[in-house]
């Protein structure tokens, strides 16, 4: 179902499709299984299967019956462009997009092949934003790449969790750019150097840059709560985002 999230640069997550599974480093401490098994074995409709891949057809027509214009997470749980869900579903969760101009759909996705592929042959709707991860160079910077090659009202970067310096970083043709640090018990260490090093590029080019979070790792390098830690970069909090247009038909 479409629940209101605490994640800082959404409004509500709505999960048309279900689990995933891991593809890269930045999936090593998947916050999404996690949460998946936690509610299977508290018994929440939806998550019988765990964290399997899982089409939850009943949830699709949620953002119709919202009339508030809203800001959508799609499949915080999941991965919309999982090898598993097949063409014809996304197509039914990319329709409920069109019929709902009201609101934005942000769609995140770490199969950037895939994603690149598909709307080599499908329009994306003009509200959604098409995101990929970036977690690392090797297996982030090329999701980037491919990330540029989709026509998209916004095309945006998710550099959460970031795991080392990115280094140079072209930034052409992205809209937004949101880095965030690792949460949980075995989170992986952010250095400040390596968000100073996006912050910096994205101001250059001109590229709205949002700090998630600092997580489990604050930028004096100690592991404490993640709410000790905040989301403060150089005093301050960043939250640009690009310009939200919505219709409220």
């Amino acid at each position: 179902m479409a629940t209101f999230s605490s994640i800082e640069w959404t409004e509500q997550t709505w999960n048309p499709t279900t689990g995933c599974s891991k593809i890269s480093p930045g999936c090593a401490n998947c916050y999404a299984e996690i949460m998946a098994r936690r509610l299977q074995a508290m018994g929440v409709p939806g998550y019988e299967r765990g964290f399997e891949v899982t089409l939850q057809p009943h949830r699709l027509d949620e953002p119709l019956k919202r009339k508030k214009p809203t800001v959508y997470f799609v499949n915080s749980m999941s991965d919309l462009f999982h090898e598993d869900i097949p063409d014809d579903y996304i197509n039914k969760v990319l329709n409920i997009m069109r019929n709902s101009p009201r609101h934005i759909f942000q769609v995140l996705t770490k199969r950037a092949d895939r994603m690149a592929e598909f709307f080599n042959t499908y329009d994306a709707p003009s509200n959604a934003w098409i995101g990929v991860t970036v977690e690392n160079k090797k297996d982030g910077l090329p999701r980037l790449e491919l990330l540029k090659s989709v026509k998209a009202s916004v095309r945006f970067l998710s550099v959460e969790p970031l795991l080392e310096n990115l280094g140079v970083v072209d930034f052409g043709n992205i809209e937004w750019v949101i880095v965030g640090g690792e949460s949980g018990n075995r989170a992986r260490l952010m250095e400040k150097k390596w968000v100073l090093n996006i912050k910096v590029q994205c101001e250059k080019q001109g590229v709205p840059f949002f700090f998630k979070q600092w997580g489990t790792w604050g930028p004096d390098m100690v592991k404490r709560q993640k709410k000790k830690n905040g989301r403060k970069l150089q005093g301050k909090t960043w939250d640009a985002m690009p310009q939200l247009v919505m219709t409220g038909l």
